[in-house]
């Protein structure tokens, strides 16, 4: 017991410490996040006051509105801290592949199996939709790229639907922050022995990402590269 209570006392302080840093991050970019947490909360527990001095059970409904406040604080944090962090890895190199690399339970990620002098990358994402191709950079460039990884891979998983996915803010492209959503909402139509299968041969086509340099040019602090030739979750 008294060795879990010292796990427990030594990761409070880690969890705040993060945070905090998650508060001054999203604090950059959105200059209002202090006083539209306090106004939710305080919003919040004040209605629940009201209506408990209405049925006469203040202090219960005033316990219960200052913990809803506080939940609805955190729902409120959490979303606004994720906007900013989209915000600042729009159009930055390897963004993509952050995304994929947080994108949950189910997928196998590969980044950058295809890449050019100009730092246009594709990377790969395997699950019971299929396979997604996400391409970033220049949107006439990467098409070629697609192409090119789609007549690739057609020789080998001819018979598993492939989805292109390119990352951007135009006509026919998707933003960065949608792209996660985008690739949960798409039909499920292979079995996990299915995508066991296809991964396995895809491992035939190899990774560049072995030996190819990675794209230069600043990165999102707290944003973390991939490791190795692809994670699966």
């Amino acid at each position: 017991m008294a060795r879990k209570d010292t796990a427990a006392d030594a990761a409070n302080p880690g969890r705040l410490k993060q945070i905090a840093l998650t508060y001054k991050m999203t604090r950059k970019a959105d200059k209002t996040i202090g006083l539209v947490l306090a106004a939710v909360g305080i919003v919040t527990f004040g209605v629940f006051l009201a209506i408990g001095f209405l049925l006469g059970h203040p202090i219960y409904l005033g316990i219960l509105g200052l913990l809803l406040a506080f939940l609805a604080s955190a729902i409120v944090f959490g979303r606004r801290a994720e906007r900013a962090a989209f915000g600042q890895m729009e159009g930055q190199p390897g963004a993509a592949a952050a995304v994929l690399d947080n994108i949950g339970k189910g997928w196998t990620t590969t980044p950058a199996v295809a890449m050019n002098r100009s730092q246009d990358v594709v990377h790969r994402a395997v699950g019971k939709a299929g396979i997604v191709l996400v391409a970033e950079g220049n949107p006439n460039r990467v098409k070629t790229l697609l192409a090119a990884e789609k007549k690739k891979m057609n020789r080998i998983v001819a018979d598993v639907p492939v989805h292109d996915v390119i990352v951007g803010t135009g006509e026919g492209q998707v933003p960065l922050k949608k792209v996660r959503t985008t690739m949960l909402k798409l039909p499920r139509v292979l079995t996990g022995p299915q995508v066991t299968s296809t991964n396995d041969r895809l491992r035939a086509l190899g990774d560049l990402m072995s030996n190819m340099p990675l794209p230069k040019g600043p990165m999102p602090k707290g944003m973390k590269l991939p490791k190795g030739g692809g994670k699966a979750r």
